[in-house]
């Protein structure tokens, strides 16, 4: 039987680069195909800032000269594997150099993914694979779909190829000028129509994806219902409604060998569901003593590790912290991002001492430490996608506190006393004081039922949200798009 030929089409892949859960899509994702049936591959940027580490693994395959924004431009190809998946990277000094894979200029960004999409196309058949399907990722990969149906159906090469575009946020659209977006992009006035690429006056790439792709995907059931409204949609809400027929949201997953309590070499105490009871609070004193805490193996300890925007619902947060911090909770974030929010951790850490801990930073071993030491973890979002962190949080018996929306609905199941199931607090309206007594009855239970507060932590670990179930889902859609 022929292997289906997957390629996935992406800015940022762990381990290469990462600046969000996309990379974690697109790096470990694909591993977790079947590679009896699947032949998937990646193809992303080689960027300057990428680590020396991987840059060195990377071996020369060809290069090329592409015709781009009127002038032939050099394209090299690079590649390496890791567990068995091919990583190919485009190679370009002028786009791709600078400390970081994003630039400030939306234009300039807009320029370089321009020409990766067309490269990525372009290098297909010097490389020797033809996928079936190439599935891209976010805006920034939104013209590959367009190319596919426009400048590439010269080449018989390109025929029948079909194309997935995953949306892992809504908000980030790749928008500008019109004009400019046309001169870059090579495409006819055609394609620059309120039906096609043309958004509110400007262009938008993501939106050039939606319409031209064959399957549309987010990454959860409940985000792709709700980015079909108004609230949620980004103004695309009628282009979501109008592309329902081939959306659909599948829930991301994370690596259940690199957060693995059990294993876990950032903690000080490893543990597993069988002795969670007796170990896990070995690491919140250890956590305690680390970050200056009041050290009490009894208290309710929460955890926070988050971008600090808007997104996160940290103004709820901010609205009734001084009100909470009078119960008897510890709080430990750890994040970077708004000014304003950043402050504001710092404020109440330094207001109460031994009780608020603000780590402004980012550092992935704490992050470990957080998630096996806390006993609730709060993510109040005004909206979220998919979500990782509650993931992370039932995988190490760290009992999640969620605002019902997006991913967070599809995975945290509310707590139910009188039939005894749930794996986590939710609370529906955007409203701070409705967040606080969802903390409250976490630690009414957590104080008050022993028992109730087990079988809470028993059941989140036992939920499969590793990657493996994610690829089932994925590896389903594309049989159905090949008809095999």
């Amino acid at each position: 039987m022929d292997k289906k030929r997957i390629l996935f089409v992406t800015s940022e892949a762990v381990p290469f680069i990462k600046t969000g859960g996309l990379a974690d899509v697109a790096g470990t994702l694909p591993k977790y195909f079947d590679k009896e049936t699947h032949d998937v591959r990646v193809i992303l940027p080689k960027y300057a800032c990428m680590k020396w580490e991987w840059k060195e693994k990377l071996e020369y395959v060809t290069h090329f000269y592409m015709s781009f924004c009127g002038r032939n431009t050099y394209v090299g190809v690079l590649q390496t594997s890791i567990d068995g998946v091919p990583f190919y990277f485009i190679d370009n000094e002028e786009y791709f150099c600078g400390d970081k894979p994003y630039s400030d200029d939306v234009r300039w960004d807009i320029k370089k993914f321009i020409f990766f999409s067309q490269a990525a196309l372009s290098a297909l058949p010097s490389i020797g694979f033809r996928p079936e399907i190439i599935h891209c990722h976010d805006w920034q990969t939104g013209l590959v779909p367009v190319y596919l149906h426009d400048a590439f159906q010269d080449n018989e090469f390109y025929w029948n190829m079909q194309s997935v575009i995953t949306i892992h946020n809504l908000r980030f659209q790749g928008i500008y000028n019109k004009k400019y977006i046309q001169g870059v992009s090579g495409l006819s006035s055609y394609y620059f129509a309120p039906d096609k690429l043309e958004a509110y006056g400007d262009a938008n790439m993501l939106k050039g994806g939606i319409v031209y792709a064959d399957r549309v995907t987010t990454v959860s059931s409940t985000y792709a219902n709700e980015i079909k409204t108004p609230f949620y949609g980004e103004r695309l809400d009628g282009l979501m409604n109008a592309r329902s027929n081939v959306l659909c949201g599948i829930v991301n997953g994370i690596d259940y060998e690199e957060f693995n309590p059990e294993t876990d070499v950032h903690i000080a105490q490893n543990y597993n569901k069988k002795n969670v009871f007796t170990e896990k609070v070995k690491n919140k004193v250890a956590l305690q003593k680390e970050l200056g805490l009041t050290v009490d193996p009894n208290v309710m300890m929460i955890g926070i590790v988050s971008r600090l925007t808007d997104q996160k619902g940290l103004d709820l947060i901010n609205c009734v912290l001084d009100e909470l911090c009078q119960d008897a909770i510890q709080l430990v974030v750890l994040g970077t991002g708004e000014a304003r929010y950043e402050n504001m951790f710092r404020h109440f850490a330094w207001k109460y001492q031994g009780k608020v801990s603000a780590n402004i930073y980012y550092s992935d071993a704490l992050s470990h430490k957080i998630y096996a030491s806390c006993d609730g973890f709060l993510m109040p979002s005004l909206f979220e996608p998919c979500g990782l962190s509650q993931l992370m949080s039932l995988r190490y018996g760290t009992v999640p506190i969620v605002r019902e929306t997006g991913g967070l609905v599809d995975t945290v199941e509310p707590y139910n006393e009188f039939e005894g199931t749930g794996t986590g607090f939710r609370f529906a309206n955007y409203n701070a004081h409705e967040m606080m007594a969802a903390v409250r009855y976490a630690e009414k239970v957590f104080y008050d039922d022993k028992e109730a507060w087990k079988g809470l932590v028993q059941r989140g670990m036992s939920r499969d949200f590793s990657w493996k179930a994610s690829a089932e889902k994925y590896q389903w859609m594309y049989g159905e798009m090949l008809g095999r």
